[in-house]
């Protein structure tokens, strides 16, 4: 009676209680679970009476109705789960099967739950852990030569279970036969998105793309952190640091290797949780997490949580602002791609040694202040940004500097630019601006900063291909805006 996607459904069940069978579909997999025995009771749900008038026929032809309930419901809305130990949901979308879960605060703790997502798979992986929901298995059924994914979840208390984008796509199942043959067309479809990514000129999203297929083949693979560390110290060496900064490799862990990296902006108690979650044991970070002496550990630093959870940390920051391809120089690379700007690029501050915190562009044609407003809006990604009143129409000469840099105005204003992209603009630097009818765009310390780490995602993912690099679900600006 069962394909076999439904009999591996059959498998998972738990056999302790209830089985209620979400969106029955002729019921089927009910009627099955009665004559093996495998179960005493199901309650088959459907939203619809088309599909609950065929479970109907299909349970009375069978002489299990005293044993079968139906009932009408969106999920598992009308359904009494008192008793119910597993719960199915077969058949649908992942974006369908996590609305049905997140419409309902009446599934307990401990129960089974199995999902055979016919779409949005990896979706569904990363809204389970967001939600309570740990993935305890996953099988690969293949009917009639396609391909379905069966996961067994349980609802969960206590720490979240999160897990990293890559694994939402590589899953969690064995890798026989039919898994290998799953994940290696998980590989071409992802090395398929790459080139596409690639011709289209998104070099960042290429590279992950690519290096995702690559692991979908050969798997993750262990990394000395010592060697991570001298490749970022060639790419953006820690010995230019400023001399008041405190970049380099704030904390060790156990090991010293790592199989997973997470990159985020601030290293705060959700960073620091997140890793621990997803099983990261290297942290990489733009802001130190230890900045100033310490004079005491406090158990709930961000510090003490890292070395606790043996996670390492490397933080790298002024080092990664005046690299030529770092924080200021992917503002520059962002904005290259929506505006024509002359190919000498000119230093704001010269620090000596080849060093420059922050650049100066020229725009070959110049630009309007509210459109280069609505293109910083959309490369920051930020909510809303700040420009003065008393500012020029149209601009053509752009300082920039990410982060904090409204002490560098002055010095921008002296060499010739009309405009400056930076954040955290105090009020006397407004004034001035105005007074000196000088263009100044406040675009966030956190959005001029965080668009870093898609740039250190590539050049890790470049060279170590076989390393899960994640960009921090947490790494979100510290503030709301009302």
């Amino acid at each position: 009676m069962l394909d076999n996607r439904l009999e591996i459904c059959a498998e998972m069940i738990s056999g302790k209680g209830i089985v209620c069978d979400v969106g029955t579909d002729h019921a089927y997999l009910a009627v099955e679970l009665i004559r093996s025995g495998k179960c005493e009771k199901v309650i088959a749900s459907d939203i619809k009476d088309g599909p609950l008038d065929a479970a109907r026929k299909n349970i009375e032809k069978y002489g299990v109705s005293d044993m079968i309930s139906l009932v009408k419901s969106d999920g598992v809305e009308n359904v009494d789960l008192d008793g119910v130990s597993d719960i199915v949901i077969a058949g649908m979308g992942g974006e369908t099967i996590a609305d049905i879960l997140r419409g309902t605060d009446k599934i307990k703790v401990g129960t089974n739950l199995i999902l055979q997502p016919m779409s949005k798979i990896s979706y569904l992986r990363k809204w389970l852990g967001r939600h309570d929901y740990k993935i305890m298995e996953e099988k690969v059924a293949n009917d009639g030569g396609k391909l379905y994914i069966i996961m067994r979840a349980e609802k969960i208390s206590g720490l979240p279970w999160m897990i990293t984008g890559f694994e939402a796509r590589e899953g969690f199942f064995e890798n026989d036969e039919f898994g290998a043959m799953y994940r290696e067309k998980e590989a071409a479809r992802l090395a398929k998105k790459g080139k596409a990514l690639e011709r289209a000129g998104m070099i960042d999203a290429a590279v992950h793309y690519c290096a995702m297929s690559e692991r979908m083949t050969r798997g993750t693979e262990e990394v000395d952190i010592n060697e991570i560390y001298s490749f970022l110290n060639s790419k953006y060496p820690f010995s230019l640091q400023e001399s008041w900064d405190n970049s380099g490799m704030l904390v060790d862990n156990y090991d010293m290797t790592c199989s997973k990296v997470l990159l985020t902006l601030d290293i705060d108690a959700a960073a620091a949780a997140e890793a621990g979650c997803k099983g990261a044991k290297l942290i990489i970070s733009h802001h130190p997490v230890i900045f100033e002496p310490l004079k005491k550990l406090d158990f709930n630093s961000p510090a003490c949580i890292l070395s606790r959870l043996g996670i390492a940390a490397i933080c790298m920051h002024t080092n990664l602002d005046i690299a030529h391809s770092g924080t200021n120089g992917v503002i520059v690379k962002k904005l290259s791609e929506v505006l024509d700007i002359s190919a000498n690029m000119r230093s704001l501050e010269e620090l000596g040694d080849g060093r420059s915190l922050g650049w100066i562009i020229e725009l070959i044609d110049g630009v309007k202040v509210n459109k280069l407003a609505y293109y910083l809006k959309k490369i920051f990604g930020c909510a809303y940004l700040r420009v003065n009143r008393n500012c020029s129409n149209f601009v053509s000469k752009i300082a920039i500097c990410s982060g904090s840099g409204g002490s560098l105005v002055n010095l921008a204003i002296e060499k010739g630019c009309d405009a400056m992209i930076t954040g955290d603009v105090k009020h006397d630097v407004w004034v001035d601006a105005n007074n000196r009818h000088f263009t100044l765009f406040d675009c966030g310390h956190f959005h001029t900063e965080n668009l870093v780490l898609e740039e250190l995602r590539r050049v890790l993912e470049e060279k170590f291909p076989l390393l899960d690099v994640e960009i921090a679900e947490s790494s979100i600006d510290p503030c709301l805006y009302y």
